[in-house]
């Protein structure tokens, strides 16, 4: 599908493949699709192929490019403060774009395993002044960039690229899918003050804080939606299996036949206390950017949350500044099409080597060297 009208994004997530197609010349005209839960990443490359195959026979055209949305459990953010002297006269956009050049490779050489997906810069100080943006026909003596670096693993980020390119698909560009999301809902929501998006996924909690419209940090926990299935397994005493599909349907108080010897008010109490566990861990990180004071909102969002909603919030202990988000397929997708194609004044576009693909003869030359 080479329409330049036409985005595609793919949200490959730990448990679940999700994909959208989007139109930039007419918003109705979209198609979304997604594929069956799995607990095997092996099984992603299966289920991508089940997407790429309904989309080409919805939309009668071939994909030959996507945009791709990807988080893990491994994934982080870096901070980086640089700065440099100058002549004072006007800044240009070349001094800038040197710092940030220069804190990049500084992450490049101490970060070897990881690919940089995006460049935010939260502050430019100018001659001892601070500036959300880089302000227009400015005189500067000294310069300062304060620098957010969110980094993904790059053994993941090959692996899919492999998996598409099986499939004879280019990526377009990667996005950190909770960062995206964490940029949309704040947007369409219109927050202000401190916010923090908790993503709970199937192994991982991503942390994403703003303030006042910036991102201040990123930060991963290693627990999620698939803890609280091994904790219900553990104490009933039943297979995995049975412990997922019991607890993605606890919040439609779901209850058959096959389930009547368990205990409802034991699944609370088992849920519960897990997942406080990882609101209090994900409480203890925010608190601990000395960035962020005691009044900030959580909200959550992802597929480890839809076990709780907003009628449940009494259950937690310390619920007051507890916020659910139930999200669809479609608000996914969208994140990374506004993302992709959206204007961010904070963040550095990070321009890939344009891909070709290679012809026979070429890849033949390749095979032999």
């Amino acid at each position: 599908m080479n329409n330049n009208n036409f985005q595609i994004f793919f949200d490959c997530g730990t448990s679940k493949v999700r994909a959208g197609v989007l139109n930039k010349g007419d918003k109705i005209e979209t198609f979304y699709t997604e594929g069956e839960f799995f607990t095997d990443r092996s099984n992603s490359e299966l289920e991508i192929k089940k997407l790429i195959t309904s989309i080409e026979k919805n939309t009668k055209k071939y994909i030959d490019n996507i945009n791709l949305m990807i988080d893990s459990p491994q994934m982080l953010s870096v901070c980086i403060s640089i700065s440099k002297k100058l002549d004072g006269s006007k800044l240009r956009q070349g001094n800038v774009q040197f710092l940030i050049q220069e804190a990049k490779q500084q992450i490049l050489k101490h970060y070897t395993n990881y690919k940089i997906a995006h460049i935010i810069i939260n502050n430019y100080k100018i001659d001892n002044i601070n500036y959300s943006y880089l302000p227009d026909d400015i005189e500067c003596h000294f310069i300062s960039l304060d620098i957010l670096f969110v980094c993904l693993p790059s053994d993941i980020v090959l692996y899919f690229k492999n998996i598409f390119s099986k499939f004879n698909i280019l990526i377009n560009q990667i996005i950190c899918s909770s960062y995206a999301k964490s940029v949309n809902y704040k947007n369409n929501l219109n927050l202000d003050g401190h916010i923090s998006f908790i993503d709970i996924g199937f192994n991982k909690t991503s942390i994403i804080s703003h303030i006042d419209g910036k991102i201040i940090f990123l930060d991963v926990l290693l627990v999620g939606g698939n803890h609280i299935t091994k904790d219900i397994s553990k104490i009933l005493k039943i297979d995995l299996e049975r412990s997922e599909r019991i607890k993605l349907n606890f919040h439609q108080s779901y209850k058959t036949s096959n389930d009547d010897d368990i205990s409802i008010d034991t699944l609370k109490k088992i849920i519960f206390a897990r997942t406080e566990e990882i609101l209090e861990l994900c409480t203890k990180t925010i608190k601990s950017n000395s960035l962020i004071s005691s009044d900030f909102k959580m909200i959550l969002t992802g597929e480890g949350s839809k076990i709780l909603d907003n009628q449940n919030e009494d259950k937690i202990s310390f619920s007051d500044n507890i916020y659910f988000l139930e999200e669809t397929l479609e608000d996914i997708c969208q994140s990374g099409f506004k993302f992709g194609t959206g204007t961010n004044k904070q963040e550095v576009v990070v321009v890939p080597k344009k891909q070709i693909k290679q012809g026979f003869f070429e890849q033949l030359f390749h095979f032999f060297r």
